[in-house]
């Protein structure tokens, strides 16, 4: 493997996920895509990201998942040996998956639950009270750790719901830990 490359452990990149890669490692690329492509990309916002997993335009119901509470190993790649609310346990797959392997939620957005846990820009704070209400990440707080949503496919099911924040150190990789990309547009 090439110096600077997050280690995939031999799964793969193509339609895997990124994956071993730091919140550091992350804000590196989105400012090297954005050098490379001229247009500005970067890391989602807390908010933005529970917006776009949820895949409400109008009314968001506050459900566990963006297709509601039944989860199942063919919709979403987690520790499906455990049960969630009645859900069906299935053997647990070890690894990610290739990201087309999941339904598109309404937004046209893959694997928003499981597969790797994503960073976003926010800074670690404990609670949501005082979280910008324009949908900007929150920069105060504790910047050495930084919030990553959703879960992985080592997670149980109650850890890859739209809601789950957690945080890791922003140096920490983890084949667990990935990233989505979000491109402003000029308007």
């Amino acid at each position: 493997m090439p110096p600077g490359l997050p280690n995939d452990y031999g799964w793969g990149y193509g339609k895997q996920p990124a994956m071993n890669v730091s919140w550091n490692d992350a804000k590196a690329y989105v400012a090297w895509l954005s050098r490379k492509t001229g247009g500005k990309y970067r890391l989602l916002s807390e908010a933005e990201w529970e917006y776009a997993a949820r895949g409400c335009a109008k009314v968001c119901e506050s459900l566990p998942f963006w297709f509601g509470i039944e989860i199942s190993r063919d919709k979403v790649n987690y520790d499906s040996r455990v049960t969630y609310l009645g859900s069906p346990r299935a053997s647990k797959r070890e690894r990610t998956v290739p990201i087309d392997t999941s339904q598109p939620n309404p937004f046209g957005l893959l694997q928003v639950h499981g597969n790797v846990r994503e960073w976003v820009e926010d800074c670690w704070e404990e609670s949501l009270a005082g979280l910008p209400r324009d949908g900007l990440p929150r920069t105060g707080g504790d910047c050495s750790r930084r919030v990553v949503r959703s879960g992985s496919y080592d997670d149980e099911p109650k850890d890859v719901r739209a809601a789950k924040r957690a945080w890791q150190m922003s140096t920490d990789r983890r084949s667990q830990t990935g990233f989505r990309v979000a491109r402003e547009l000029k308007l």
